[in-house]
């Protein structure tokens, strides 16, 4: 396959060809970042089940924030992907320079409103007085950075909305890189390693969660400012420059915030619900819920292949209604589908196949294995279905239809996983595992549900013309 860039656009062209063309570089670099998140949580486990709590109980807060960026990421991905795909070169531009106007008005409060609650936010997540320091230190530290970890959402959007998903990817390697030497280097005290016959010393901080923090902080400043330049200095025809205007122009942030608002609101959605969840399991104690976290590190694996292809889809659909090719965008979809469902399949029986060794690359404590294992089992059979529904809603909002998406999630996350968590938890004292059946019910639904919306194409209408 010629690494020519394509066009998206192009009817004669092998939909699965594009697709694959397209969604490679997405997977990889999502190969990339589990194997990282792999790495981190491995390394801090050693330190203990408390360790893994700190790092992840005020996981469900921080996403409700980063999903504000992510929204406004969708609705920028949108409209740079319609504007390419009309060949409107000076529209593409004035979205990417709001995107970076939009992380200094948006982004920089978000990541100092994190900073000022750090101590605050573990204690609403419910952690034990055990973790309490670890875990507020942890999360001051890495918000201090946070700008850049927004920062690499958004620009990351926009690259991908314009069709170029090699630049996130190459970025993506270097700071993966940079955070997992980090991560070795800082949270492990000076010791020997023995390759071999030889005896090698190795340097280390030996600040333990601290550590993690600082490497993780270090990467995405790294990632942030990579993307922000290769902005201005990558050719493309959508290329920025330092001479243009960065003054807001309000019609465009009001197009791109009314598209992003539903797709905000069902990030909330959904972070909400993970922050009544997480309460919920937290109330199970420490060793559930770091075995919660163990179980969705190892599914994450299967989030590979399905954000590359939800992912692709929203850049072809977007190119595809900004060239006025409606029914070439049902086409990609239609194949995006055959492709996710067949890698899922495969997906779910090697998550179910492989369950033991997963979850103990993560945890050797016993008690989390056992939990975690018997988890990542039982979400081993949604996955085709998880990843359609994720295509589905992808296309969707390629399409500018954002609000379907939205009510969907609200009424499955609330409805199904929420509710079904609280009630298995709270009121019939079940565990963990029924927790995740409900999960995997709200997944079925929502699928079925973005197969109608989907079909009906009512999404073909939801840009008007003239704010392409």
């Amino acid at each position: 396959m010629t690494s020519k860039k394509l066009d998206l656009t192009d009817e004669s062209l092998s939909p699965f060809r594009v697709i694959v063309w397209l969604a490679w570089p997405l997977f990889l670099e999502q190969i990339l970042s589990t194997l990282v998140s792999f790495a981190d949580t491995a390394m801090v486990g050693a330190l203990g089940v408390n360790a893994t709590a700190s790092v992840s109980i005020s996981n469900s807060f921080v996403f409700l924030l980063n999903g504000v960026m992510m929204a406004l990421g969708t609705g920028l991905t949108a409209y740079v992907a319609r504007s390419v795909g009309a060949r409107d070169y000076e529209a593409a531009r004035a979205y990417i320079r709001h995107a970076i106007i939009l992380l200094a008005l948006v982004g920089l409060p978000i990541s100092l409103v994190t900073c000022a609650l750090y101590r605050m936010i573990p204690q609403w997540m419910g952690a034990e007085p055990e973790i309490m320091d670890q875990a507020s230190k942890y999360l001051l530290i890495t918000s201090a950075f946070r700008i850049f970890a927004m920062a690499m959402m958004v620009l990351g959007s926009v690259f991908r909305g314009r069709g170029d998903t090699k630049t996130p990817l190459r970025i993506n390697i270097f700071v993966n890189i940079i955070n997992i030497v980090g991560n070795y280097l800082l949270i492990n005290a000076p010791h020997t390693v023995r390759l071999f016959s030889l005896e090698i010393p190795v340097i280390g901080a030996g600040w333990g969660v601290v550590g993690a923090a600082v490497s993780t902080g270090a990467s995405w400043f790294v990632g942030g400012a990579l993307l922000a330049v290769m902005l201005f200095a990558k050719k493309d025809p959508s290329q920025i420059s330092l001479r243009d205007s960065f003054k807001p122009n309000m019609p465009v942030i009001k197009r791109v915030v009314n598209l992003s608002i539903p797709a905000m609101l069902e990030r909330l959605c959904m972070s909400f619900a993970g922050i009544v969840v997480t309460r919920c399991i937290a109330s199970l104690g420490t060793v559930v819920l770091a075995a919660n976290s163990v179980f969705s590190t190892a599914e994450s694996i299967s989030y590979m292949p399905a954000f590359a292809f939800a992912t692709a889809v929203t850049t072809l659909v977007g190119q595809s209604l900004g060239a006025k090719k409606p029914d070439l965008a049902v086409r990609h979809t239609r194949c995006t589908i055959i492709l996710g469902t067949a890698v899922m399949i495969l997906a779910g029986v090697m998550l179910y196949v492989f369950a033991d060794p997963l979850v103990r690359i993560i945890t050797q404590d016993e008690r989390a294995v056992a939990l975690a294992k018997t988890c990542l089992r039982i979400v081993a059979f949604i996955q085709p279905v998880q990843t359609a529904a994720w295509i589905y809603a992808g296309a969707l909002r390629g399409a500018g239809d954002t609000k379907w998406p939205f009510y969907i999630t609200a009424v499955c996350n609330w409805g199904i996983r929420t509710a079904g968590v609280y009630l298995c938890i709270r009121v019939f004292h079940l565990g963990l595992p029924e927790a995740v059946i409900c999960m995997c019910a709200d997944n079925a639904v929502r699928c079925v549900w973005t197969w109608l919306r989907f079909r009906g194409r009512k999404w073909e209408h939801a840009i008007k013309d003239k704010q392409a």
